[in-house]
């Protein structure tokens, strides 16, 4: 017993730092929706990202396919926008490692906005934020119904 006390006192202190970065944590809520995810299969981020959205309440339609690319020109998502996988959510597009609250922010706002992208893969948002990756500063871009793209929200110091 005596050898397993600074054990577990080792693991009650660095417990927090194996878990995913609690800034994807903010703004949790209650509010489910249904989302659906096309990603390849052998994509170990794109199933860290699903994870990300599952904590946040989404019910989430995992769909492995064989050509991601197919379903970014079925949703109408730009060459530059582009990132691993594709999802859709209450007829809105969502195009790489997207924050989830910033996903449910843009369901709760109604908004004329049809695309939220996170391009490529930055090192540090949900599903590319393992234990040791460096945050790199990314950002949430929007693109309207008409293609007018915006700056969504920026991530910078999290």
């Amino acid at each position: 017993m005596k050898n397993l006390i600074p054990g577990i006192i080792f693991c009650f202190f660095t417990l927090p730092l194996w878990a995913a970065n609690p800034a994807w944590l903010e703004g949790k809520t209650d509010a489910r929706h249904e989302i659906t995810v096309y990603r390849s299969a052998s994509c170990g981020c794109c199933k860290g990202w699903i994870d990300h959205l599952r904590d946040h309440n989404f019910a989430v339609t995992d769909v492995t396919v064989d050509d991601v690319n197919k379903f970014k020109q079925q949703f109408n998502v730009p060459p530059q926008a582009a990132s691993c996988h594709t999802a859709t959510v209450n007829g809105v597009t969502i195009e790489g490692h997207v924050p989830a609250q910033d996903i449910k922010r843009l369901l709760a706002d109604k908004s004329d906005i049809r695309l939220l992208t996170v391009p490529a893969m930055p090192s540090g948002t949900p599903g590319m934020d393992t234990p040791g990756a460096p945050k790199d500063e990314f950002r949430v871009y929007s693109v309207s119904h008409d293609d007018q793209v915006g700056v969504y929200k920026i991530y910078s110091d999290y």
